[in-house]
């Protein structure tokens, strides 16, 4: 008998434990920008916490030509974020790069990329404004609101910090005391129609994936009359100059495949920074250098030429 209400009461705390797990999804409309509409699915758990939690706001890749927040291929990121008790907020953002003319000129090509990364920033900024104004009833802690994304999310997310970092006009949508608690960046990279970027100031932590391989947005930088990205390795370097806390996970030989994998496969070592860089408050400079043995030694360097091809070769 003593057996038969041990395993019963196992059972049930089981399914408690379960039950606490239990996670929602709540699509929203967080915006109205340039009158396109936008919205955010919301992930998080059923049951709400006692303390206020960090919140992750991610932007989906595409090249700023498509993508959409609800592909299957993030529901892993997503659900291992919400479950670690974080409210994550997948977002839509404008696609300043769709339909464009197949004639367009490159002069066209600039003004099309600066507008694209201009206006995907703006819809980063009202996200972060909308968790910030339901803070209290998601039970959002404003101090640690982070940003996140993939590829052309990525951009946006790592744009979005620079831009507040150096007090641009399109950050004075943001609270002023506002900063953002660190940024995941998956094979993202700054835009600058001014030459090199720098920080005028200090930014959040950052963790940084990127591929020396990747033809679709640069590890290091490639410009042309002072406009361009500047990658991941690049960053790094100005994080280093800054005394800046990061990590950079930088693979040798893998292309743009960065963009994505790490949403499933290095979840573990994103929750890691977050629990080491937001949450513990560490200040650590980390690099990951990883290299498969006997892998395919692939280019590494690319023209601007190079990067719109494969972009946009249509």
């Amino acid at each position: 008998m003593k057996n038969l209400l041990l395993i019963i009461s196992t059972l049930i705390i089981g399914t408690a434990t379960l039950a606490a797990q239990e996670l929602t999804r709540t699509t929203l409309h967080y915006a109205t920008n340039d009158n396109t509409e936008l919205y955010l699915d919301r992930y998080m758990l059923a049951e709400m916490p006692e303390t206020p939690r960090p919140c992750m706001i991610f932007a989906f890749g595409g090249g700023f030509v498509g993508g959409k927040r609800d592909q299957d291929y993030y529901t892993t990121y997503f659900t291992r974020l919400a479950e670690a008790g974080y409210v994550v907020l997948s977002i839509d953002y404008r696609l300043g790069l769709k339909n464009l003319p197949s004639d367009i000129n490159i002069v066209g090509m600039i003004e099309a990329m600066v507008n694209a990364v201009t206006i995907a920033v703006e819809d980063i900024y009202s996200a972060t404004n909308y968790a910030i104004a339901n803070a209290e009833e998601w039970m959002i802690d404003k101090d640690k609101i982070m940003i996140s994304g993939s590829s052309a999310g990525a951009i946006t997310a790592l744009q979005a910090e620079w831009l507040r970092c150096n007090g641009a006009r399109e950050a004075e949508v943001l609270p002023e005391e506002f900063r953002y608690a660190a940024v995941v960046s998956c094979a993202g990279a700054i835009f600058s129609t001014n030459g090199k970027p720098k920080f005028q100031t200090k930014p959040a932590p950052m963790l940084l994936f990127h591929g020396t391989s990747d033809s679709n947005v640069p590890y290091n930088h490639a410009s042309i009359f002072g406009i361009g990205y500047y990658g991941s390795e690049y960053i790094a370097k100005q994080l280093d100059k800054l005394d800046a806390p990061y990590y950079f996970y930088s693979a040798e030989y893998v292309d743009h495949t960065l963009a994505g994998t790490p949403l499933f496969e290095q979840c573990d070592l994103i929750l890691q920074f977050i629990n080491d860089y937001v949450i513990e408050g560490r200040t650590l400079r980390t690099r990951c250098d990883v290299e498969s043995i006997g892998t395919e030694r692939k280019p590494t360097r690319f023209s601007v030429k190079d990067y719109l091809n494969t972009n946009y070769s249509k």
